[in-house]
């Protein structure tokens, strides 16, 4: 076995659904695609020379995504070193299988011909997804076939060696993996809202987001509306107060005190102001409103809060333009008190 203090460690997938699973755990390989490329130590040891390969024979591939296909490939050639340990988690078995490089790299397509460049690996030990901190279950769920396991290298090779990572409520990482996946999502929300309703389509928007918080709504007709696109009411004739007058912004800049001014300047003392902006608000726009009890302004980021909360209520266009899915996330982990 190799020392677990020295070398590198390795992760690596076997495809989008562990295709490979069976040709790393039964044959003692691991195994990259990539196999329209032919055998890789036909090329010069530099990365120019693999990028020149990739960007010859994918030529749809997007030129951000060549350095990066050129890299793991490079990586797997050229820099990992016999006795390195390579972290596989498998899909199929849902454990993690530790292993230790033992030979160069070769250019094999019999069997799985999709996966034609292997090196060979011992297996050295398997161990459950639980065994493991929620950080370094997020490292090795790179989005990338091919790594290099750094930030929690220390722990893989604890595990090698029948340690404990210890107890997962000291695991802070879990909480930052929520946090990002919760940023991500709400980038979407917003850039989709941006890029797909501008205009009236975007007052049509924020009319049946209302709705799902149980107002009706008329939305003005395209073209010049006085100012008020949206008014919304209770009741099912919109007699009865409060009448609520709804101004829409889709551009992402920032509005300012004059359209916030000039909005209210429409609203009668029975009825409310409302204006929702996919861009943010002044200091001096919202300094205003909060000297008038009937006057509301929503941001972008509050707006994407509204949309979260009312989403199981949108219609099936909506949902189409904006497709969510509810999932869990380790929720935030409270200090300990005093």
């Amino acid at each position: 076995m190799a020392k677990s203090s020295d070398g590198a460690i390795w992760g690596i997938h076997g495809g989008k659904h562990s295709e490979a699973d069976d040709l790393f755990l039964k044959h003692k390989v691991i195994a990259l695609g990539w196999d329209e490329m032919g055998d890789l130590r036909a090329l010069g040891a530099t990365r120019d020379a693999f990028k020149a390969k990739i960007a010859s024979t994918y030529p749809a591939d997007k030129a951000a995504s060549i350095p990066v296909n050129a890299g793991q490939v490079f990586r797997f050639v050229h820099e990992i070193k016999v006795g390195d340990l390579v972290v596989y988690p498998s899909k199929r078995d849902r454990n993690v299988h530790i292993g230790e490089i033992t030979g160069a790299y070769r250019y094999d397509p019999s069997g799985q011909h999709e996966f034609p460049n292997r090196r060979a690996v011992k297996w050295l030990k398997a161990l459950p997804r639980t065994a493991f901190s929620q950080g370094a279950l997020y490292e090795i769920g790179s989005a990338l076939s091919f790594f290099q396991v750094k930030n929690f290298a220390d722990e893989f090779r604890a595990a090698l060696e029948g340690k404990s990572p210890g107890p997962v409520t000291g695991d802070t990482t879990a909480s930052l993996v929520a946090e990002e996946i919760e940023q991500v999502t709400r980038d979407f929300v917003l850039r989709k809202l941006a890029q797909e309703l501008k205009g009236h389509p975007f007052a049509e928007f924020v009319a049946h987001l209302l709705g799902a918080m149980g107002y009706r709504c008329r939305v003005s007709a395209e073209g010049p509306d006085g100012g008020v696109d949206i008014l919304a009411h209770k009741d099912e004739l919109g007699f009865e107060p409060p009448i609520i007058k709804v101004q829409v912004k889709s551009t992402e800049g920032s509005v300012g005190d004059p359209v916030v001014s000039a909005l209210y300047g429409k609203v009668e003392k029975s009825e409310f102001g409302l204006l929702v902006t996919l861009g943010t608000i002044t200091a001096q726009a919202r300094a205003f409103s909060r000297a008038k009890s009937n006057l509301r302004l929503i941001d972008g980021e509050e707006l994407v809060d509204l949309v979260l909360d009312h989403y199981e209520q949108f219609d099936s266009k909506y949902k189409g333009l904006i497709p969510l899915k509810r999932v869990y996330v380790p929720a935030p982990l409270e200090e300990p008190s005093e």
